[in-house]
């Protein structure tokens, strides 16, 4: 799951939805540096992101990548997953994309000063370039790729992954439909059992 994602699992609470954005930036020890309620957003995106790894229908949807993309596979697929979830959020949220977005953007701006340096270096492009409402269009969403591919450390193709998503755009949204509500079922779970701490 990628940004988008992570935000929506994450409900309303402002430091959850922290934690759970600036997750890949926070390694080892610096997860002592954030509040209660941050780590806890850190801790939930990984049961997130360890859980739809696990899953079979992500798994399938990685798989027809796999040939090409190798271990960028499971990348491209988090944010074929956001394009699907931005495209259908009315589905899924009374509170519209747009509003979600800005909401999110808002809180990392008032938090800019615990941000780590990654999540600081990207915030500038996330908000400018409006990426979480981006996800819903590919024509955004083949700048996220072109983006992705330049920052990647090895050849990756991903300025390519549109293509495969036009190719078997069906498919790929039929898995992210039966997939999703399994993770909202999970996440939801996670959060009442409070096993992320």
């Amino acid at each position: 799951m990628n940004f988008l994602a992570h935000i929506y699992l994450s409900g309303n609470n402002e430091q959850l939805i922290l934690g759970n954005l600036i997750a890949d930036a926070v390694k080892g020890k610096q997860i002592d540096n954030f509040n209660n309620e941050i780590r806890k957003g850190i801790v939930l995106h990984r049961f997130i992101d360890s859980y739809t790894d696990n899953h079979i229908f992500v798994k399938r949807s990685i798989q027809r990548l796999e040939p090409v993309y190798k271990k960028y596979a499971s990348v491209i697929v988090d944010i074929f997953y956001d394009h699907f979830l931005a495209k259908n959020f009315h589905k899924y949220s009374t509170i519209s994309l747009t509003q979600t977005a800005h909401t999110a953007y808002d809180i990392l701006i008032k938090n800019y000063n615990i941000l780590p340096l990654k999540s600081k270096r990207m915030l500038p492009y996330m908000v400018t370039q409006n990426w979480l409402e981006g996800y819903a269009n590919l024509i955004d969403l083949q700048r996220v790729f072109n983006g992705m591919s330049r920052r990647a450390s090895f050849v990756s193709g991903m300025e390519n992954a549109i293509f495969e998503l036009k190719k078997d755009y069906s498919d790929y949204e039929k898995e992210f439909m039966l997939f999703f509500p399994d993770i909202i079922n999970y996440t939801n779970k996670v959060l009442i059992s409070d096993i992320i701490g």
